[in-house]
This record gives C-alpha cells, structure tokens and sequence, in this order.
C-alpha cells in the first residue's frame, strides 16, 4: 500500500502540469479525491492491514492526501486568477467611448413610392379611398361593364375563390382576388358623393409571372367625376403626375387601346428609365425591360356610361376619367432606380433594400 501511495503522490505531480482550466481542474480532483477515486480506492484496503502496518499506512495515507489538496488548493487559485485576468481582457469596456449606433430600417420601396404617389394627386385634390382586396367579381367586372361569360376574366386568369351564392344571400356573383383596383370606380360612385376626386391604391392579384409581372402587385387608381370633364383634363392630370414624379425630362405617350370601362381608352407608356428612351443599353444589347424604348405603366380613358349608370349617375349630366397604374412598375421607371426585373422588389435581400 505505501509504494501504490507514494506512486499515486508521483502521478498526481506530472498530472497537475498539465491542467490549463477550471473545467480541467475539477476533473482531475474528482479522479484522484472523489468518492469513487483513485486515493479511495487505495485506502479502501487500509481494514486489511496488521497492526502497526495499517498505522504506518494510515499516517502515510493522511499525508497523501494533505498534499493532493494542498496541491489542489494551490492549483485553483492560480487559474482562478488566470481565468479571471483574462476575461477582464477580454470583456473589458472603455465606457468613455461612443455607442454604436443601432441600425436604422427604412420603409420598403413600394411602400415609399405609395406615399409619394398620395402626395401628388393629394395636391390635386383626390382623396384616398380604400376598398376590398377579396371582392364581388359584380365590382372587379360586370359593374365595369365586363358580363357574365365574357373573356376578359379569362385572358386576365383572375384568381376565383368561392362562389358568393353559397356564402352569402346577397351575394354579387363569385368571390375573386380583385385583379385591379378598378373595383374602386362603382364603390365610390355608389357613395353618392360628388364631385369625385379619388385615388384608391391597393394589391391586386393574376396569375403572372415574368420580368414586368408578379402574381402580387399594387396599383393606384384614379377617379374624378363632375360636369364637363374631357380628355384636356385627363393628359393634364396625368402629365403633372409624371413630371412631379419621374421629373421634368421624361416623356408620356397615350395609346389608343381598349378597355371595356372606358370609352375612349389608352394606355399610358412612358420613356424607358433604363435605356433613356433609346431601346437599348450602354453596351449596346437590347434592353429587356422595354426592348423598344417605351414602356407601358397602365391604362385610363373616359368613364364608360355604363360604369356611371351601375353606379346610379345619367351620362347625359355628368363625366368622369379613370385611370389605372401599376406602383411596382411606375417605381422602377422612376430615374435612378436601375430594376430591370420587377420580382426583386419581393425577393427580401437586404444588400438590394439597403440602397433605397
């Protein structure tokens, strides 16, 4: 039993110089002085002994034991005092120094051209309306003079839902995802208040997806009704749009198109933000946003009669315009912003959203 003592004394010395931390230290005391550890083990056999062996032993045993917690004792306060002199290193702060200030977020970009947009039609006197993304298709089509059967709500692959008829006894035909804010226009006739002076902006949904499409996008909507409203009032309107917002350099075209809630109609396109007009880029490819310098940015024309008649209002007595454009691409013409894919303003990237 002594030579396993003095042998375990020897062991504990080499084992102690290789201990660096506090976890480390713990272990080792454990193995050598726990319940179950190696001087337990030795001394287990001490009872065995005759007479003034187990005495010589048990001094001997005591003494070991002594010097394996005295070594210990030692050993802690050594790396105590290590592991405390290098976390006050390591965590130390000069409290005279300046804070870091915190990131500061910014509103989407859609969501500043938004309020820009109220901003100019609101010095022209429109007024904010809101209505229902979930709607009657009565509102996003037949009250737009678009019946039953007709293919527009097809070529436009409007989202439908459910059929009214089921969920509601005053149900206005199906239910749809409005495919354009131009539900707005028979809404706010039915308000009875005039004259009209309304800008609706809201999400709109089809079932389109490319560089100019996504199946979610916004538009502001355009409305004014009164007596003796022309076509002079709309380019007028629409001209002072695009200038306050694109500025004082850019050029609008109206188009003559169809649109069955407006007679007569057009589309609006404007000069191509990315190519100047021109077509085609600086390294001389074709640019894909426009391909031929023009790009359109939605439709407007004159309130058909029949959209003031489903509103309750006589053509003979009074006329309106309507106007329709998508923000995500009225915002990517505007100079400067350089998007030639409309589906990044929606991919959440970060490095993309910082710049604005």
């Amino acid at each position: 039993m002594k030579d396993s003592l003095e042998k375990l004394r020897a062991e504990f010395t080499e084992a102690v110089k290789t201990v660096s931390n506090s976890e480390a230290l713990e272990a080792l005391r454990i193995e050598f002085l726990g319940r179950k550890g190696k001087l337990a083990e030795i001394l287990i056999g001490l009872p065995e002994l005759a007479g003034d062996a187990r005495k010589e032993a048990g001094i001997l045993g005591n003494e070991v034991k002594r010097a394996l917690e005295a070594g210990f004792a030692d050993l802690t306060e050594t790396i105590r005092k290590s592991e405390l002199s290098a976390a006050r290193d390591r965590e130390w702060i000069d409290i005279s120094r300046p804070g870091t200030e915190p990131g500061v977020g910014h509103l989407h970009p859609v969501s500043q051209a938004v309020q820009e947009i109220l901003g100019i039609f609101s010095g022209l006197g429109f007024s904010r309306a809101r209505t229902p993304e979930v709607e009657w298709d009565y509102y996003a089509f037949e009250a737009l003079n678009m019946p039953k059967g007709h293919v527009a709500r097809d070529e436009w692959e409007t989202f439908f839902m459910a059929d009214g008829e089921k969920i509601a006894e005053e149900a206005k035909g199906k239910i749809v995802l409005t495919p354009h804010t131009s539900n707005s226009q028979v809404r706010e006739i039915e308000k009875k208040q005039f004259p009209i002076r309304m800008i609706n902006i809201n999400k709109c949904y089809r079932r389109q997806s490319d560089l100019r499409h996504a199946p979610m996008f916004h538009q502001f909507e355009g409305l004014l009704i009164d007596k003796e409203i022309s076509i002079a009032d709309l380019r007028g309107t629409l001209d002072y749009f695009a200038k306050a917002f694109f500025g004082p350099n850019r050029v609008t075209r109206l188009r003559p198109h169809h649109f069955r809630f407006t007679e007569p109609s057009f589309e609006i396109d404007i000069s191509c933000g990315l190519c100047n007009g021109t077509g085609k880029l600086e390294d001389g490819t074709v640019c894909r946003m426009c391909k031929r310098g023009w790009l359109e940015l939605g439709g407007a024309g004159m309130v058909h009669p029949n959209v003031l008649k489903a509103g309750g209002l006589d053509p003979a007595t009074c006329s309106g315009f309507a106007f329709g454009w998508g923000i995500e691409r009225t915002l990517m013409m505007k100079s400067g912003m350089n998007i030639d894919d409309i589906r990044i303003l929606y991919r959440n990237d970060l490095r993309f959203l910082k710049q604005f």
